[in-house]
């Protein structure tokens, strides 16, 4: 597809993927429907050469893999990381209030949030419901209202003179979304609500009653393109669904000779320490499956790669001080190397330099990250999933302004870009590193 029909899919894709759980849901369907076959964790797995298959935990991260038809996986695999959750408000275990005659849910901050941009926000609600059914049976199920449902209003100028100055963001009693006027008499009954919810989205279950939920609030803004000549994207969760989607892409493109493997985890956000988390045993676990043996296992890590793929800070063109002065990535610059000698990125001379030829055969540009000195670095699943698996990796990402806000915004041309390099990556026939 060219790159226009790449952004459009990217942007429908960005909608559909409002939760964790709605991502690893929308991946599934599209593997699915590319000829890749669902396996579980508590059966065992008859992986064949050639074979595509994926298999999800949690609901809320996945891991899709081809058995190469030329490379069995003791022979190297290739691997791509990403992570499907997003800084986000996710509703607390007993969030209803009625205060001053206004219906309000209590939020909880999930990951480091930018928070003063979920003010004035359309704001709607997805997640996941577990439940029991007339049977007395646990089951769960997705939501989402898809449409407005809170705002978040601003305090008045007038209230607040200060506000252009000083004002910062109590996350306790500042970001109480609104979801509508209540009365003395109003017995506001969250889970009656979901209840309802859940037999308007599935009208074939049957709910005897809502016992827990994972839900956050979303802004219902759409994806879009933007600037004169659109040269943007702009959408909610791009760190990092962005990297899950063009990842997906590349394994979808890729000639299936060569063993490939993408892992999209959950729990990035909060340190990824769960059981769906990077820090978990999810991918060591495929990796033995594939392996067979503790020897194999062995000799596959070895002889193994892992790009993490997640967004990179862009030079802002009105804060050109917060970046070290040769180290500035630009949107639609290409792919950013992250460096950092603190190993918050997995980054080594062997990655990077395999992954400037990797885009040097597919003509695109590469661009490096390096944080300020006088600056604390963020970090990636990659130091993690390098220090879990003993495997080289490498941290990549697509420059972004506005990371962790409510919308972020990314260069339209960046994405298919890095696809067209992680397909590489995939294809590559010969060793993945020097050692």
């Amino acid at each position: 597809m060219n790159n226009d029909e790449f952004n459009a899919d990217l942007i429908r894709f960005l909608a559909r993927a409002t939760t964790p759980f709605h991502a690893v849901a929308e991946m599934s369907a599209r593997l699915l429907a590319a000829g890749f076959t669902r396996l579980y964790e508590d059966k065992p797995w008859p992986t064949e050469p050639g074979g595509r298959y994926f298999s999800a935990r949690n609901g809320s991260s996945i891991i899709a893999f081809i058995s190469g038809s030329e490379c069995s996986p003791e022979s190297g695999v290739r691997i791509v990381g990403a992570h499907t959750d997003s800084p986000c408000l996710m509703l607390k275990p007993a969030p209803e209030l009625q205060r001053n005659g206004y219906r309000q849910l209590g939020v909880q901050v999930y990951g480091g949030a930018l928070l003063n941009p979920w003010f004035d926000r359309d704001l709607s609600l997805a997640g996941r419901v577990t439940y029991a059914d007339m049977d007395g049976g646990l089951r769960s199920a997705l939501i989402d209202y898809r449409r407005p449902v809170a705002v978040i209003p601003s305090l008045a100028i007038h209230l607040d003179r200060e506000a252009n100055a000083s004002r910062s963001v109590n996350a306790q009693s500042d970001i109480v979304p609104l979801l509508g006027m209540a009365s003395d008499s109003d017995d506001f009954d969250l889970r009656a609500m979901l209840r309802e919810r859940l037999q308007a989205e599935h009208g074939d279950i049957r709910v005897a009653s809502v016992l827990d939920y994972e839900l956050n609030f979303y802004d219902t803004q759409p994806p879009a393109l933007v600037g004169l000549e659109q040269e943007f994207i702009a959408s909610a969760r791009l760190d990092n669904l962005l990297s899950c989607y063009t990842a997906m892409q590349a394994l979808l493109q890729a000639n299936g000779t060569m063993s490939s493997l993408l892992v999209c985890n959950d729990h990035e956000e909060v340190g990824s320490q769960s059981a769906a988390g990077a820090q978990g045993p999810f991918l060591r676990s495929v990796l033995r499956r594939l392996a067979g043996s503790e020897q194999s296992y062995t000799c596959l890590t070895e002889r193994s790669m892992v790009i993490s793929a997640d967004n990179a800070h862009g030079l802002h063109p009105n804060f050109p001080d917060k970046h070290d002065e040769k180290h500035g990535p630009l949107l639609n610059g290409g792919p950013v190397i992250k460096v950092n000698a603190s190993q918050r990125y997995a980054s080594n001379s062997e990655t990077s330099g395999f992954f400037r030829q990797l885009c040097a055969g597919a003509g695109v540009a590469v661009q490096s990250f390096v944080v300020r000195n006088d600056m604390a670095c963020g970090s990636t699943i990659g130091p993690i999933t390098a220090g879990a698996t003993g495997i080289r990796t490498l941290d990549v990402g697509v420059p972004t302004f506005a990371m962790h806000s409510v919308r972020e915004l990314a260069g339209a041309r960046d994405a298919q870009s890095l696809a067209s390099v992680l397909q590489r990556f995939y294809d590559h026939p010969g060793p993945l590193a020097a050692g």
